[in-house]
């Protein structure tokens, strides 16, 4: 209970900061946030007229303190480029990249699972070196360069499924861009199951379940990859963490309505408020999926809470 507490009090200090790093991504960043909202010919007493309505003529400290105080009460600002709400716009861009994070999650999690208990069961045989180099691969490219390729091989040149769009217009088009980012925690699974596999099979338990003539398909299943589970589940908990990390890059690539597009577009309008919620957003994401991960580590590791 008590490292919980200290875990949830960490996680507020790292939202902190993360607020704190946004809000300096208004005085790093080149451009006036007026004059944008404006347009370069507008006359200085209307720039002027738009930074005291967004308090920017104020001293630093109280625009810092001002901003903490509305991000706590749920309120970003408003978008320079559409003027909406930008709390707003993240909550509807939100389902289109769950999907597509969640279900690369799911296709990620049980081939990887699959092709570790297979490269362990046939251990330095082709098929366990053949996936292994596979998954050394998987783990070297970067997602970015990945897309590009699969956008290239399989919607231009094969034109099997859609570059770009969304599933409003078929199931389709979340292919590529799900098996893309999909592509690097799959094998990052792959690795984790193959070792943790390969070292419970080395256990005395697995050896005395073999020597009474168990079958094999028992013997993996029932007692190896239960208790090699634990280092697996918590990698998969981790994944979710990292997808969403990488699907800004992806939704780009294959233009999926997503947060990640809407930060990337923020990024070339210089939408400050924008950025700085979807900066926010991906950060406190991460830090609930970590909270959660730490949880369920101890939930499966009891020995490391104490």
């Amino acid at each position: 209970m008590v490292l919980h507490c200290q875990k949830s009090f960490y996680s507020v200090l790292i939202i902190i900061g993360v607020l704190t790093v946004t809000f300096c991504l208004l005085y790093i960043l080149p451009g006036d946030p007026a004059r944008m909202m404006l347009g370069q010919r507008a006359d200085v007493a209307s720039v002027e007229a738009v930074r005291e309505e967004l308090g920017l003529n104020k001293p630093i400290y109280i625009q810092y303190l001002r901003f903490m105080g509305n991000a706590f009460q749920g309120d970003l600002g408003r978008s320079y480029s559409s003027n909406r709400q930008v709390v707003q716009t993240i909550i509807e861009k939100l389902p289109a990249t769950a999907l597509l994070s969640f279900s690369a999650l799911l296709i990620s999690s049980i081939i990887g699972v699959l092709i570790g208990i297979i490269s362990a069961t046939k251990k330095y045989t082709f098929i366990d070196n053949a996936s292994m180099i596979f998954a050394l691969f998987g783990i070297s490219i970067p997602s970015f360069a990945f897309g590009l390729i699969m956008a290239l091989v399989f919607g231009h040149l094969l034109k099997w499924f859609p570059i770009s769009g969304y599933i409003s217009d078929g199931w389709e088009y979340l292919i590529l861009p799900m098996l893309t980012l999909a592509f690097r925690p799959l094998e990052i699974t792959a690795r984790i199951t193959r070792s943790s596999m390969l070292d419970v099979m080395n256990m005395d338990y697995v050896r005395t379940a073999k020597a009474k003539g168990l079958s094999t398909r028992s013997v993996v299943f029932k007692h190896t990859l239960r208790n090699a589970l634990n280092p697996v589940v918590t990698t998969i908990s981790a994944s979710l963490a990292a997808t969403l990390g990488g699907v800004f890059f992806i939704e780009y690539i294959f233009n999926w309505p997503g947060i990640g597009l809407l930060a990337v577009d923020a990024i070339f309008k210089l939408d400050f408020p924008m950025i700085q919620g979807t900066v926010l957003f991906s950060a406190i994401v991460f830090v609930i999926i970590n909270f959660f991960v730490d949880i369920i580590y101890a939930m499966l590791d009891p020995k490391g809470e104490a």
